[in-house]
């Protein structure tokens, strides 16, 4: 995919108004205050943006990851870098393995307020003692009669402070019990009864507006209805949330590495230093021109991973290898931003330290660098599996 469509030109430029509306001042006083940006969410849900990738039938655009893509590039892009990209981004692929293995009746009931803004979800996955490896979950939902008993503890569980409904990955056979470590895990879309979920923010270096939250819990009671496909194979349904995430991340990355390049760029032409422009030097030149070329790959890559998500074809290479390559070619960008800027770099009002902070999510979540490369070694090359 080397240029864009007029619809899907036409999305970018829709986006983009809304966000024109969050400035500079906005995103940086929300790092500032950690108040979770709840005006931008709401004027992105009122323009149809989150469900982008969802059916129709249920009030999505229903159109692909492509435009998915598209819609959170623009929008770390427009400077709300991943402090607003979070705020939506379970929205845009949380849901997929709900529309994939959901019935009707859950589709319709759990969709339409999800794409109109008017429900929250988090994503309970990630636990303090299984970290990367999922097979080792040790939340465990044991069934009795129409509902599941569930019990464990989940880290890392963004916007859990203020969801309403929980995407929750739990053991309903232990792992003594099954055949191989990815059986056994069953997937629930339930209500975030806070009775039974003790949530715990968690500090960290950026993205303060939307919080990251150990979970713990405790009886939580989720009607048998709740169960999204059948017991047990959960962990299959979560790779059609999986992938899309990786291709929305690597999106984030690209945009939001962009933005550090055209700032790097503007200051350069502007900034002078023995009677000369900063940019007139190859030592500012060189790693700013490597960064675009990077990051334009790195967006081709992205672009090739979600076609083939959307024609239904394997994608986990690709994905993977978007993530990985927007992930480092945005965290480059970014360093070399606050560099360029020299020590005004580091200085919140010009922004580009706030950028440097932020795009270190995208390297860490929601796989590392070193586990993607595992798997491309494993499963592109041919080689032995390392973990």
């Amino acid at each position: 995919m080397f240029e864009l469509s007029e619809d899907q030109q036409a999305i970018v430029d829709a986006v983009a108004k809304v966000c024109a509306a969050y400035g500079d001042d906005y995103w940086l006083a929300r790092d500032t205050d950690g108040v979770f940006p709840d005006g931008f969410v709401a004027d992105i849900a009122s323009g149809g943006w989150l469900g982008t990738a969802m059916p129709e039938a249920y009030g999505g655009a229903g159109l692909g990851v492509i435009e998915a893509a598209l819609v959170m590039h623009t929008v770390a892009r427009s400077g709300a870098g991943f402090s607003g990209a979070s705020a939506i981004h379970i929205n845009m692929f949380g849901p997929m393995p709900l529309v994939v293995f959901g019935t009707d009746a859950q589709k319709e009931r759990h969709l339409p307020p999800l794409i109109a803004g008017k429900e929250r979800c988090c994503f309970g996955v990630t636990e303090p003692n299984a970290g990367l490896n999922t097979t080792a979950i040790e939340t465990r939902a044991e069934r009795i009669g129409d509902h599941y008993l569930i019990n464990g503890r989940k880290m890392w569980t963004s916007t859990a402070q203020s969801a309403s409904k929980i995407l929750l990955l739990a053991r309903t056979t232990p792992l003594a019990d099954v055949r191989k470590p990815t059986d056994g895990i069953s997937l629930f879309y339930t209500d975030m009864d806070r009775s039974a979920v003790d949530v715990h923010v968690i500090d960290k270096m950026g993205r303060k507006a939307v919080d990251s939250n150990a979970l713990f819990i405790d009886g939580l009671k989720v009607p048998a209805a709740d169960l999204i496909g059948e017991e047990g194979k959960g962990f299959q349904y979560l790779l059609h949330g999986l992938n899309p995430e990786r291709i929305l991340i690597g999106a984030e990355a690209v945009g939001l590495g962009q933005l550090a390049l055209e700032r790097a760029t503007t200051y350069a032409r502007e900034r002078e230093v023995f009677g000369r422009p900063i940019g007139q030097n190859q030592a500012i030149q060189h790693p700013l021109a490597a960064s675009w070329a990077e990051l334009e790959a790195a967006w081709l890559m992205c672009m090739k991973a979600a076609h083939l998500y959307d024609a239904d074809k394997p994608c986990g290479a690709e994905a993977n290898a978007a993530k990985y390559l927007s992930a480092e070619a945005g965290f480059t960008a970014c360093e070399r931003s606050v560099m360029t800027h020299g020590g005004m770099g580091y200085a919140k009002e010009f922004h580009v330290e706030r950028y440097l902070r932020e795009v270190m999510i995208a390297r860490i979540a929601p796989v590392s660098r070193e586990l993607i490369l595992s798997f491309l070694a494993e499963r592109v090359l041919g080689l032995p599996k390392s973990y």
